[in-house]
């Protein structure tokens, strides 16, 4: 990927920092109890669904053991998608995706308009995937699609669609104890995914020269619902604490999963659980690997607050906003540097819209 050069080099104030920071607080979560359901069992459901809910309110992220996904479909995709990042970049570029093509490899996206320290091939769960074409309201061709799958190593596409159906079924579980966390009944979220998206992601790091400079994933918040994401022992991935800001690593655990909650869960709870901001260090020594699988509604879904999260004493904090929109002008950034930062779920903060309201009319009397 060549040296750490300008486009790589992130803003003094987002540069990480070499001494790591690890925190022992963020939760590990045993699923057990989801593999034995019974009457007896019922106390050890309460008690995990309460877990999960602190979780979210405390951290947006936890970890999860016992979570039914098979060691060896993990595995398989682990050796492939080391065979395949190994190949010569001419030999990757051979599925490349762009602005046009949504799925594929790709070594030059941004966040946050800094160019990321990684290469990433991209698949949909799915055969194809419906996704907006633009941001542009009036434009409304949802064109299909397709994943690009390359000829080495022949195995990759079997052992990716295998996996992802495996991490599907744990991402149903957790939505049903994140719905019944929130006081909801457990298939309260079941009806906005009866045609889900499902994308997954696999990320290489390479060694970085400059690991004090650059970083393998920008600051960012998720779009989605939920994030489940499978990393190697090498370890990176910082979140930001919410109780002081401070960037803490999340040590690696062996067969477990960390998720997060995205945005999607962030306006549907009217903020009772957040989306918080993480980032994926490098350093100069070791490659990592990793793999986020990301679980959101189908392109067309309107997001907005649930009624039953919302009264008069605690109205939704958002208006509803297009979710195939609302990515169609994330992916504008991933492409290029912007002049403007992505779009975000805070522009939708009624608190924000009542600010722009004031600022008009402040013009309009002068």
């Amino acid at each position: 990927m060549g040296e750490a050069d300008e486009a790589f080099v992130q803003a003094l104030g987002h540069r990480p920092k070499l001494s790591i920071t690890e925190d022992e607080g963020i939760p590990l979560i045993d699923l057990s109890p989801l593999s034995s359901p019974n009457d007896a069992n019922t106390k050890h459901i309460d008690d995990l669904v309460a877990e999960i809910g602190n979780a979210c309110k405390t951290w947006g992220f936890f970890q999860v053991i016992n979570h039914g996904v098979p060691l060896e479909k993990r595995q398989k995709v682990e050796d492939a998608m080391r065979k395949f990042f190994a190949q010569p970049l001419e030999e990757k570029r051979k599925v490349r995706k762009d602005e046009k093509k949504a799925v594929g490899y790709y070594d030059n996206e941004h966040t946050k308009n800094v160019r990321d320290w990684k290469e990433v091939f991209d698949f949909v769960a799915d055969k194809r995937i419906l996704m907006a074409a633009s941001h542009e309201p009036e434009d409304k061709e949802v064109p299909e699609t397709f994943n690009q799958w390359p000829d080495y190593p022949p195995e990759l596409r079997e052992s990716c669609e295998e996996y992802a159906r495996e991490v599907e079924k744990l991402a149903y579980k957790l939505m049903e104890l994140i719905a019944l966390s929130l006081g909801l009944p457990a298939r309260r979220f079941s009806s906005f995914f009866e045609d889900p998206t499902r994308s997954v992601r696999l990320n290489h790091y390479p060694p970085c020269p400059g690991p004090h400079l650059a970083l393998g994933v920008g600051r960012h918040k998720d779009p989605g619902a939920l994030t489940i994401l499978a990393q190697d022992d090498v370890g990176g991935l910082e979140v930001k604490r919410k109780s002081d800001g401070e960037w803490v690593r999340i040590k690696p655990t062996p067969g477990a999963y960390i998720i997060n909650v995205g945005d999607i869960l962030q306006v549907w709870s009217n903020d009772v659980y957040e989306s918080v901001e993480h980032r994926v260090t490098v350093n100069s020594e070791k490659e990592r690997f990793s793999i986020p699988f990301f679980f959101s509604p189908p392109h067309y879904t309107m997001v907005r607050p649930l009624d039953e999260l919302t009264n008069e004493q605690n109205p939704a904090k958002y208006r509803a906003y297009n979710l195939g929109k609302f990515l169609a002008t994330r992916r504008q950034s991933n492409f290029k540097k912007l002049d403007v930062e992505n779009i975000q779920i805070s522009h939708f903060k009624v608190q924000e819209l009542a600010n722009e309201l004031d600022g008009a009319l402040s013009i309009n009397k002068k």
